[in-house]
């Protein structure tokens, strides 16, 4: 299978001898392999696995962290597209960390403040926190 994946963090993947792509739907899990029935659904926060052959026809298998956007199955064609995609060797555990850190601490002051929640603060604090998770997930497969 071709697969293509597109970040507008700037990273970018792509592989014409990909075997199987994992990673999570906003619905369920997701194993992509050859001859997968048309799809196009929308990406959660995860981690995605990808198994290929490199140019030497041996087996490999990259991880990244990914974020939302878009993913689409047609005729042994994959396309990624995600507003983040993040190798583990570029992964920063402390950063993703404070990160964390600080999204728990914002979504506990949004959903406190006057007794109603500041929503859209709210939002994006949960993305700052699902963002943070995923990458902590990623550095935490290379222990």
């Amino acid at each position: 299978m071709k697969l293509k994946i597109l970040s507008f963090s700037g990273e970018s993947f792509s592989s014409k001898a990909v075997n199987s792509i994992t990673l999570k739907t906003k619905m369920w899990e997701l194993t992509v392999l050859e001859n997968h029935s048309p799809l196009i659904a929308s990406i959660k926060p995860s981690i995605l696995y990808i198994k290929f052959k490199d140019d030497n026809n041996i087996n490999q298998r990259e991880d990244f962290a990914i974020w939302s956007w878009v993913i689409e199955v047609r005729d042994s064609s994959i396309k990624i597209v995600a507003d983040m995609l993040i190798d583990v060797e570029e992964v920063n555990k402390w950063k993703a960390e404070e990160a964390r850190k600080k999204a728990l601490k914002l979504m506990a002051k949004y959903k406190n403040s006057k007794d109603r929640i500041d929503m859209e603060n709210f939002i994006q604090a949960e993305d700052m926190l699902l963002k943070s998770i995923a990458q902590l997930k990623l550095a935490n497969l290379r222990k």
